[in-house]
């Protein structure tokens, strides 16, 4: 049987995305900073858009005022003339030359050296084998590996100690021999063979450890405490990163008659199609190209307003679903899912999805991203429902009350929260403590006693 070629016509339906809606999905999940980079582009693209700053609505001037006050920045002209301009710091690499220039090395080691500061990461160590860069260089230096060695050692001898080290127990052994004299010989020794075990000292392992390190547990605490004075990320004082502040783009705020929901003005940036170029067009036979740029400017306003529209509806019922929260802290928060919130306003779920992403909320209990809100459900004993963040946040409050020397087991965790009501499995309190960054009991029990 031969295949032959055939023309059919059939009908089928299929969703498309059309410019506009593709346009309007990815400004709804646009956080505030990456909206401001769209609409400056937009600016810069279509000379018939201009932006426009908001004015306060009279009811709402007082409000408008203290919002003012809240986040506008303080002027440059209040500042003094004479102001210094801060300096740049010093970076880690700028660190370890000056040291290297006041050494006798030659320039050939000089070069090696330079090679391995390029090599540092973020904490300062050097994980790899120094010989690996020779296949880097030009073949006709034919450098030997004991050269590499020499100038890995001289770069290990610098400030901060236990730089260029290969590893963690590498980087704590150089600043034990370069603080040496701060320990008796004994608990120098213990704690330079400790570095070998460090697995085993994170998990309070204490009777292999004195096993494995022939001492008794006094050394061992001694050699202990000696470890936790170092520092196991040596450049870590030279990281520069800079701050980034979040400025919340929704505010909730207590009125007489509730909770109000309003946006941030501060962060709402407004366009309009710029009124002067738009009578100088009036009456005139547009381009095409003029045409689609009109087009373009009304469907970026279009979508700007449907997107604040939808952050907004989506804030409130936040505030009318979770006002215990707002009364009275996380520990009030109530379950909430993407579902509920999309089935309540009639939209998707993907919807409220980019609505809440990196949207965030002032709120009296700091500023949360508008996923703070969603967690999943957990029965009480009672019947009724809480979330796990509000689980997590009585957890908190037990382990902060919990005794110096007999930390609280994920298994006595979970009969606390049952006598209060919250009936969890062990494994979830383990999950739940996880997630806050708490080690286990056995970790925090070592932990006490080394600071003992």
């Amino acid at each position: 049987m031969r295949a032959q070629p055939s023309l059919e016509l059939g009908q089928h339906q299929h969703l498309t995305l059309t410019p506009q809606l593709r346009q309007a999905l990815a400004l709804l999940q646009c956080s505030s900073q990456e909206l401001d980079q769209e609409i400056a582009q937009a600016l810069a693209d279509n000379p018939l858009l201009e932006a426009v700053e908001p004015e306060p609505e009279p009811e709402s001037a007082a409000q408008a005022e203290r919002l003012d006050r809240l986040w506008a920045q303080p002027a440059r002209a209040a500042l003094p003339d004479d102001l210094p301009e801060p300096g740049q710091p010093l970076s880690l690499i700028d660190h370890l030359l000056l040291q290297l220039h006041t050494t006798r090395a030659t320039q050939r080691d000089c070069l090696l050296v330079i090679r391995l500061m390029g090599e540092l990461d973020e904490r300062g160590y050097l994980e790899f084998d120094p010989a690996a860069l020779t296949a880097g260089l030009p073949p006709e230096l034919e450098v030997e590996d004991e050269e590499w060695r020499t100038a890995l050692r001289l770069l290990q001898s610098f400030d901060p100690a236990g730089v260029a080290a290969r590893d963690l127990p590498e980087c704590l052994r150089l600043q034990l021999r370069t603080r040496a004299d701060e320990w008796p010989t004994d608990v120098l020794a213990c704690a330079l063979r400790l570095t070998d075990h460090l697995e085993e000292l994170g998990a309070g392992r204490w009777g292999r450890l004195c096993e494995a390190l022939a001492c008794d547990r006094v050394l061992l605490d001694a050699a202990h405490r000696a470890l936790r004075c170092l520092d196991p990320r040596p450049a870590g004082a030279w990281q520069t990163d800079p701050i980034h502040y979040v400025v919340p783009d929704v505010l909730f705020h207590r009125a007489a008659d509730g909770w109000r929901v309003s946006l941030n003005p501060a962060v709402e940036p407004r366009v309009r199609l710029n009124p002067e170029l738009v009578d100088g067009l009036a009456g005139q036979d547009l381009s095409p190209d003029l045409r689609d740029r009109v087009r373009q400017a009304r469907s970026l306003i279009h979508n700007l307003d449907q997107r604040r529209q939808t952050i907004l509806r989506v804030a409130e019922f936040i505030a009318r679903h979770q006002q215990a929260f707002l009364e009275s802290g996380v520990g009030a928060l109530r379950p909430l899912t993407l579902r509920e919130v999309a089935q309540a306003l009639e939209l998707h779920e993907s919807t409220i999805s980019r609505a809440t992403r990196l949207k965030y909320a002032q709120t009296p209990w700091g500023v949360h991203e508008l996923k703070f809100f969603f967690g999943t459900v957990v029965q009480t004993r009672s019947g009724d429902e809480t979330s796990a963040l509000a689980v997590q946040a009585l957890m908190r409050t037990m382990l902060a009350s919990e005794p110096a020397g007999k930390p609280l087991s994920d298994m006595r965790l979970a009969q606390l929260l049952a006598d209060q009501g919250v009936v969890i499995a062990r494994r979830t309190v383990a999950k739940y403590r996880e997630a806050m960054g708490v080690p286990p009991a056995s970790m925090r029990k070592a932990r006490g006693q080394a600071d003992a």
